[in-house]
């Protein structure tokens, strides 16, 4: 533990908070309570990092500038005047050289709880600017320099085993598709991330080189090569670092780095090249498995021979998951429970097949024999292992990762012995019973879903969920995306207000993989309706409510306030609902038109959400006199019917209502307290 004062380790921590602090300043007040701790060579990586930040910012591009010209364009990127774009396009552009138009746009920030924040994702690759192409005119095609090894590299291989070795070796996950959500969902997917393990065979290759201190030279020099074939992720930049650092150590005699000490150095070196990488979540993966490798391992006491090498692995699986957990819940919603008895499978088979990878680059198809059946066994274990339960979980506060790792302190205090275990169980229980603490009570809120053109709204009622609507087809693993990240395990009660397919469309994915209680439909519904079969055959329990129809969900209750008759027009025969929340109420007016709207007998709600998108025929004058609500919820997107319409954003504004649209806000939510 020692180590962890070591000035490498505290420049790595000074740059961390350097680069947190050009967005978060409270990382700084953080560096300054370590500051007595670890001294000068934290404050040092602190300012350098957070000096780079300041004097060499990512430059932005000019949003809503028009361009047109030739531009070459690879992995979905290109340049222009010398700074990176990522391009927008349908379909998807292969790699080339393009004849462009289209205009430049900011990257768009998370829309949706559990969604992709692209505009993070880009920062951390230091690109501020999308090119949204309009038309694309192809040119030329453009070389490939990873193609000869990748032809090299499949020579007689299978397809899929060709997929797999590409991953291994050479970091190229595109072909993969189904294999890789497996690799996911079994805990190996960081198997196919080139890093570490490449590293340590390419670099001990290089020194069984019977060249003394010049082998450490030339494997020194193998980095940025390799760096080149494989691109530069962020944990191969990372290994690249930490070995390269103690190579030249070893080369000049000065002896190896030590695993923390090295990879604080990395860290710090990576951040003051580009500040905003500590946004990649590949970044973050990297350095927190290996510190938890670092800070586990050397402390156990492990039995000599097969036995002490399998409890080795194992307990390697286990530090690594340990210290990834949360991050991996935060961002996937879900942790495999079988993954380290499937990585000490899994381990093996790639010790043996990234040597031979790199051998059949050499010797093409000569080594098929033995790599063919290997990358077999692979697949089939990730398929295997894919089939074991889940531990989900929705998105994690910062508050709650701090909890988690105070609670893990002191199990790593007992470890290294300076602490007694049975203290630790104790100190380790705080952390736990303040986390169940903060679970205990549960939020009264209403979120309106960014699913573009269409409705999707999640009420959480004190212990119980309501989903009403869900989009279009396309969005539905956005909207499970939202429920897993809110936490969301099961639905007490689904409902489609509309049969429409921006209404009931994202629900058919909905209903295959959230548990549904019971679900409401729109009389509007034949009886026959894709949804209706799709309930059927989930043995979910349905009703087609009408007007006066009320259930008790959680703390609250859901009121049907029409229709009262079927008229035979779907937006006529739209289900309204009232939900009461205990302390305030919301009031979901589907589709319907005006002449609905005069019939509901309503009185005043905080919540309302507009009918139909925004469009002129509902969301009258009269209903707005007499709900009076605080705040308007707009389901919108791009659409050709100009919703919202002016008129009815003129009279929202005329009442004082505030108005929150999904297609300018994204993800909006009203929350209202707590239930205890």
């Amino acid at each position: 533990m020692r180590s962890l004062a070591s000035p490498g380790v505290a420049l790595g921590l000074g740059g961390l908070l350097g680069a947190l602090g050009l967005s978060h300043p409270w990382a700084l007040s953080l560096a300054l309570l370590l500051l007595p701790w670890y001294r000068l060579p934290l404050a040092l990586g602190a300012v350098l990092v957070l000096l780079q930040g300041l004097l060499f910012p990512l430059p932005e591009p000019p949003h809503g500038l028009r361009l047109e010209g030739s531009f070459a364009v690879r992995g979905g990127f290109t340049l222009w005047e010398g700074e990176p774009l990522r391009l927008k396009a349908f379909p998807p552009l292969a790699d080339g050289v393009y004849r462009l138009r289209g205009y430049l746009a900011p990257p768009e920030p998370k829309r949706n709880p559990g969604g992709f924040d692209e505009k993070a994702w880009l920062l951390s690759r230091g690109v501020r600017g999308v090119f949204h192409v309009e038309r694309a005119v192809p040119l030329a095609p453009l070389p490939d320099p990873q193609g000869p090894f990748r032809e090299r590299l499949g020579q007689g291989l299978s397809p899929p085993s060709r997929e797999v070795l590409e991953g291994l070796v050479l970091g190229d996950k595109e072909g993969l598709e189904e294999a890789y959500a497996a690799f996911q969902k079994a805990g190996l997917a960081h198997l196919l991330a080139v890093s570490g393990l490449h590293v340590g065979f390419l670099v001990g290759a290089a020194a069984l080189l019977p060249l003394g201190r010049w082998r450490y030279l030339i494997a020194l020099a193998l980095l940025p090569v390799y760096l080149l074939l494989a691109g530069p992720s962020p944990s191969l930049v990372r290994a690249s670092l930490m070995a390269g650092l103690s190579l030249l150590g070893l080369f000049l005699g000065l002896g190896g780095a030590g695993v923390l000490q090295g990879l604080g150095l990395a860290l710090f070196l990576q951040l003051l090249l580009r500040p905003e990488a500590w946004l990649s979540l590949g970044l973050q993966l990297s350095y927190l498995a290996v510190l938890g490798l670092a800070l586990v391992l050397p402390a156990l006491r492990l039995p000599p021979g097969p036995r002490g090498h399998l409890l080795g692995g194992l307990a390697a699986s286990l530090a690594a998951q340990a210290f990834l957990a949360p991050l991996l819940l935060h961002r996937f919603g879900f942790l495999p429970l079988l993954a380290p008895l499937a990585n000490l499978l899994a381990l093996p088979l790639v010790a043996l097949l990234v040597p031979l990878g790199f051998l059949k680059l050499l010797l093409g198809g000569l080594l098929v024999p033995l790599v063919e059946p290997l990358a077999q066994g692979l697949l089939f274990l990730a398929g295997i292992a894919a089939q074991g339960p889940l531990l989900r979980w929705g998105e994690i506060a910062p508050v709650g990762f701090a909890l988690y790792y105070l609670g893990l302190l002191p199990f790593l205090l007992a470890l290294h012995r300076k602490l007694p275990w049975r203290r630790a169980f104790l100190l380790a229980t705080l952390p736990v019973l303040a986390s169940l603490f903060a679970a205990w009570p549960k939020p009264l809120d209403l979120w309106a879903l960014d699913v573009g053109h269409g409705d999707a709204l999640l009420a959480r009622m004190g212990g119980a969920e309501v989903l009403v609507d869900g989009g279009r087809a396309e969005k539905g693993e956005t909207v499970v995306r939202a429920l897993r990240a809110l936490g969301v395990e099961a639905l007490e009660l689904l409902v489609a207000t509309h049969p429409d397919a921006d209404h009931y469309g994202g629900l058919l994915r909905v209903v295959e993989e959230v548990p549904v209680g019971l679900a409401l439909l729109s009389p509007a519904f034949p009886r026959d309706h894709p949804l209706v079969e799709a309930l059927k055959a989930r043995g979910v329990p349905f009703r087609f409510p009408g007007a006066g129809s009320e259930l008790a969900v959680g703390r609250g209750r859901v009121r049907a306030l029409w229709p009262k008759a079927l008229s035979g027009e779907d937006n006529q025969d739209g289900l309204v609902l009232l939900l009461d929340f205990g302390r305030a109420r919301a009031l979901l007016l589907a589709d319907v038109p005006e002449a609905v709207e005069r019939e509901l007998a309503v009185g005043p709600v905080e919540v309302l959400k507009v009918s139909h998108h925004g469009s002129r025929t509902g969301t009258s004058e009269a209903l707005l006199a007499r709900a009076r609500p605080q705040v308007a919820l707009i389901g919108v997107g791009a659409n050709p019917f100009g919703h919202p319409h002016p008129e009815v954003l003129k009279r929202l504004k005329a009442h004082g209502v505030q108005v929150a649209r999904t297609d300018r806000m994204g993800a909006v939510r009203v929350f209202f307290g707590y239930a205890w």
